[in-house]
């Protein structure tokens, strides 16, 4: 159980640190000081070329990390069902899989905005959206189902987290997030961009407390 344990820290470690890192990225390829993230991509007016080209390495190379914090997530709602928590590992590595493909173009698409409204930018820029803004909505899809079978497994009382870690879930944190951009903008604006990469940080830094608490054993169940 020792080496189980240790797993299980090490593994939500790097969790936290691909959500540490996939933030640090995304928040130099998107923050804008002005907020304009009301459709559009005037925010990347704000994003220089230096900023986007570090954003996109540090986001990138952060991405394929998550897949182990995704497999500690799936480890402890194991005991509650070891089919509906290898859907929730499947469905969610496969939106950071899509999402690291989507994270990987948007340098190319701050480049396209610092050209200006050239119309031949302009027909990029459309097939951008039809390409790449495509993916978000799988994303947005996997971490909706993602937190749908997370919920449910932790309700049951039998997966290795505490009933409350319920409410610690993707969608929540993330409307979390927007309700403070529309409350607080001035705090808000900065993790807006960002809104994804703060939940997941939120899941792992409780999970790794309460695997190193012991407040359930992980078991095979």
């Amino acid at each position: 159980m020792l080496i189980e344990k240790r797993i299980m820290i090490i593994t939500g470690l790097i969790g936290l640190l691909a959500s540490a890192l996939v933030g640090v990225g995304e928040f130099f390829l998107h923050f804008d000081p002005l907020a304009r993230y009301d459709g559009g991509y005037k925010f990347f007016e704000a994003v220089t070329e230096i900023r986007a080209t570090e954003g996109h390495f540090i986001g990138v190379l952060g991405a394929p990390l998550y897949l182990f914090g995704v497999w500690h997530i799936f480890r402890m709602l194991q005991p509650a069902s070891k089919f509906w928590s290898g859907v929730a590992f499947f469905v969610m590595s496969y939106g950071f899989m899509v999402g690291a493909i989507w994270i990987g173009s948007r340098s190319s698409a701050a480049a396209l905005i610092a050209v200006g409204q050239e119309p031949v930018i302009t027909d990029l820029l459309m097939l951008y959206e039809l390409r790449y803004e495509t993916l978000l909505g799988v994303i947005r899809i996997a971490a909706l189902a993602f937190s749908m079978i997370y919920i449910s497994l932790i309700l049951t009382g039998r997966t290795a987290y505490p009933r409350w870690m319920a409410l610690f879930n993707p969608v929540v944190l993330i409307l979390a997030n927007f309700l403070i951009f529309w409350l607080v903008p001035d705090i808000g604006k900065y993790l807006m961009p960002i809104a994804l990469n703060v939940s997941f940080f939120i899941i792992f830094a409780i999970s790794i407390f309460i695997v190193i608490n012991n407040h359930k054993q992980v078991t095979h169940g």
